[in-house]
């Protein structure tokens, strides 16, 4: 680990005033993107922690919807979000699944200078997260990808178990990362769902169409600007709803695709075979793992 990098890029009690963040912040505008899917139950709380913000902080409040089927469009515009359907931005560009298409859209469907990403599924969102994240990159020349990091409880019914969660971060991404790019062995969580980052940066990128989209961007900001224009910041604890061991295998599958694409291992879709115990027997599951991109949304603004 860069122990010179951790020091200067790292801020373990983010306490940044509304005042001086606003000073900082100037004619730049800020958008902030809940990327959601079936998240009925959680989006509308994950809005109302940022709406406070919207006309200081805050331009631009948006919901991208990718294709729920509950009431997620209605709870987060109740809540005070703009919605956006994926299928409403570019229209000409046929939908893929995923959570990184969504992302990639959402820089088609907003403004800012500067954009927050927050996932959708949040319990008891910390109305302290938007500011924590913009903080370097307002004050802090160089920045261009601010991560957060925090404690995240595992949480099974109604208990919450230790420190646990985080377990694609520490089975799969955080060795990936010590052993193909060291420089970023230092980030807490380098798949963390709550970033901020530069529109030059998002916009000058290819997005992972999945779960990798966040160890790509990260990747790629290290590979285009140095360490140096990486930052993270403590957001305290993060609580939300945690997926099985199958799931997180397909998840993982992506992001290690994406990790050694963007390594020079050419990434390539595949089937993921796990196996379930069905009344004593061991049976395969197999499932289709997309591993995709989308190019720069410079580039394609430049389409004809």
């Amino acid at each position: 680990m860069n122990e010179d990098w951790f020091a200067q890029r790292t801020w373990q009690y983010p306490q940044w005033t509304p005042e001086e963040l606003l000073r900082a912040k100037g004619a730049r505008r800020v958008s902030v993107v809940l990327p959601a899917l079936d998240e009925e139950e959680t989006v509308g709380d994950v809005v109302a922690s940022v709406a406070p913000l919207r006309g200081t902080l805050v331009d631009e409040l948006v919901v991208m919807d990718s294709g729920s089927s509950d009431d997620t469009v209605g709870a987060a515009s109740r809540a005070g979000a703009t919605v956006v359907r994926r299928e409403d931005v570019l229209p000409e560009w046929p939908p893929l699944p995923g959570k990184g298409e969504v992302l990639w859209r959402s820089l088609a469907a907003t403004t800012g200078d500067l954009v927050v990403f927050l996932d959708s599924d949040l319990v008891d969102p910390d109305p302290g997260f938007v500011p924590a994240l913009l903080g370097p990159l307002l004050v802090e020349a160089g920045v261009h990808l601010v991560k957060g990091f925090y404690r995240r409880p595992l949480r099974l019914e109604s208990a919450e178990l230790g420190t646990g969660g985080g377990r694609v971060t520490e089975l799969l991404a955080r060795p990936v990362l010590s052993a193909l790019r060291p420089a970023l062995s230092g980030l807490v969580q380098p798949l963390s769902g709550e970033y901020a980052a530069t529109r030059e940066l998002l916009e000058s990128v290819p997005f992972a169409t999945g779960y990798g989209v966040e160890i790509g961007l990260l990747l790629d900001v290290e590979a285009k600007y140095g360490v140096d224009a990486v930052a993270q910041v403590n957001l305290g604890v993060r609580k939300h709803r945690n997926r099985s061991l199958l799931q997180l295998g397909v998840m993982a599958r992506q992001i290690l695709g994406t990790a050694l694409d963007r390594c020079g291992v050419p990434a390539t879709d595949g089937a993921l075979t796990q196996f379930t115990q069905v009344e004593g027997e061991w049976l395969p599951e197999v499932t289709d793992v997309p591993v995709s991109d989308r190019p720069p949304m410079r580039d394609v603004r430049e389409l004809p």
